[in-house]
């Protein structure tokens, strides 16, 4: 048997099967599922994909939801570009496409953040078309099993391992068979062929893989560019008023949490008191600074005490939350842990 065979075969015996995004031709659910698991664990999106899926039951619903909503639903999931895209996306469906999803990859790949692999996905799972998917942990299987070791921070040698991933799929007649095979590698990736210490001895390919002959799997994948991680300072307004809500305004559409509420943010804490009155600067106080961990940069967050007397704290932008009302938006995470550990 080859290793597409192998493959579907060990899938239908010991692959997942139990996933809510699977046993399902449903493009939403597929896409809808393929959008959070970027760079998040299935553990997490589980809650957060029934959570949608009870707001938001179809593609029509989500595109006329409000982006606040939206954002809302996605608090904690974090890199909100996703979110900010899958509503835009949810929109275009409707618009360019009387709300039905297309059903190749190339037409998938013309939505927003949409990329090839998350559109090759949709178009295996849900139409059966012969395309293959290279997510980070497919990524990993292919190049154990074929010990390629071209460095993927090119993209000419990613291009080449498109090009070994096309080649392995199963036969286009076989639409079934690409489905499983595609559930498969992202399983065998997920459970079997670990970044840290792969289980060998129950890979249903270990006599065909590359890497293990060579007894140094963990070398695959290559990938020789690394992020260059940076540090920022900000000072956060950490204002009430004397009922006990807090002042949270939305971010500009670009820069550092685009579109979601916030504290108010500034570069310093002398930029912070110039916005409050006298009497609010005099009272302001120091809460314990914290850092918050992004994926190419450390934030330094100082946050500010104030009990404000006046209507407004700051700007026109911006309005005063209780807590019953800013849990329902889409807060940055440091903003929402720190909201949070306030209430104890």
């Amino acid at each position: 048997m080859d290793f597409a065979g192998r493959v579907v075969a060990w899938q239908a015996s010991h692959g997942r099967s139990e996933l809510p995004w699977q046993n399902t031709s449903d493009p939403y659910r597929v896409w809808l599922s393929e959008v959070m698991l970027q760079q998040t664990q299935v553990s997490t999106v589980l809650g957060y994909f029934a959570r949608f899926l009870e707001r938001f039951p179809n593609v029509a619903a989500l595109a006329a939801g409000t982006e606040d909503e939206v954002f809302g639903l996605w608090s904690g999931l974090g890199y909100y570009s996703r979110a900010r895209n899958m509503h835009r996306c949810a929109q275009e469906v409707v618009a360019r496409f009387g709300g039905e999803f297309p059903r190749t990859a190339a037409e998938l790949q013309s939505l927003p953040g949409i990329g090839r692999s998350t559109a090759a996905a949709i178009a295996a799972f849900c139409f059966g078309e012969r395309v293959a998917i290279l997510d980070g942990n497919v990524k990993r299987v292919l190049t154990r099993l074929l010990a390629f070791d071209g460095d993927l921070s090119s993209a000419a040698q990613e291009r080449l391992l498109w090009n070994e991933a096309t080649g392995l799929l199963p036969p286009a007649e076989d639409r079934k068979a690409i489905a499983r095979y595609t559930q498969g590698l992202m399983d065998l990736g997920a459970t079997v062929c670990l970044p840290r210490k792969p289980n060998c001895m129950i890979c249903p390919v270990s006599d065909l893989c590359g890497a293990r002959k060579q007894g140094a799997p963990e070398r695959y994948p290559v990938k020789t560019r690394k992020l260059r991680r940076s540090a920022q300072s900000l000072w956060m307004l950490l204002a009430h008023d004397v009922d006990g809500r807090v002042w949270l305004e939305k971010r500009p559409a670009r820069g550092i949490w685009a579109g979601l509420y916030s504290l108010p943010v500034f570069d310093s804490r002398e930029a912070l008191l110039e916005t409050l009155g006298a009497r609010d600067r005099a009272g302001a106080r120091d809460e314990p600074p914290f850092v918050h961990v992004l994926t190419h940069k450390d934030l330094h967050l100082h946050p500010v005490a104030v009990e404000s007397r006046g209507v407004r704290p700051l700007a026109e932008s911006g309005g005063w939350f209780a807590g019953a009302e800013w849990r329902g938006l889409g807060l940055p995470a440091p903003v929402r842990k720190l909201l949070v550990s306030e209430r104890g």
